[in-house]
């Protein structure tokens, strides 16, 4: 369930305040007071950085709703890993305390799965290609073999229909007996 609050924002995987809230059990403007009073501890945008319309709007996190006060109405924060092992700090609760474990949990299987991941993925699509090439090397040498057999029976069947034609000729140079009725009276 934690995974899938996690979001890569500016190259940087992050959780958005009101989902760190949710999982703390506490209101967003909560949590936010808690980090604007110890904003020093959250300076750089290597803790946390406050997302821009077109970012919130690009990553589909923020939607319109209805009725009355339930639009965003200041941009959230996204708290990069270090901003929420920080968050541990100024949130000061057993419950904050266990939450932020399962999250820096989660962060660090979800870097797990991207740097395993595609290794092992890379290993085992460079050995499907080294296959392919082997099996497209023995087909295409197969396809010569046959290639090469077939120009020698094309070879041997032209050689025997140019025999043929020269027997053709000879036989047209010989003198051809008469067909016909034979008369007698010669």
């Amino acid at each position: 369930m934690i995974q899938r609050k996690i979001y890569e924002i500016r190259g940087q995987r992050v959780m958005l305040d009101f989902d760190l809230a949710e999982l703390y059990g506490t209101e967003t403007k909560h949590l936010k007071r808690a980090v604007r009073r110890n904003i020093e501890r959250f300076d750089g945008e290597d803790f946390m950085f406050e997302l821009t319309k077109d970012e919130l709007s690009r990553c589909q996190i923020g939607t319109l709703n209805t009725g009355r006060g339930s639009n965003i109405k200041y941009m959230p924060f996204a708290f990069t890993e270090l901003g929420v092992a920080m968050l541990s700090s100024v949130l000061n609760s057993k419950t904050a305390i266990e939450i932020n474990r399962g999250i820096m949990r989660a962060f660090v299987a979800v870097r797990q799965l991207v740097a395993v991941s595609p290794v092992s993925g890379n290993i085992q699509l460079r050995q499907e290609m080294k296959e392919l090439k082997e099996y497209m090397e023995e087909v295409f040498a197969d396809q010569n073999d046959i290639n090469e057999d077939t120009r020698l029976q094309i070879e041997l069947i032209n050689q025997t229909l140019a025999e043929l034609q020269v027997r053709s000729k000879e036989r047209e140079k010989a003198p051809r007996p008469r067909i016909g009725f034979v008369r007698y009276d010669e």
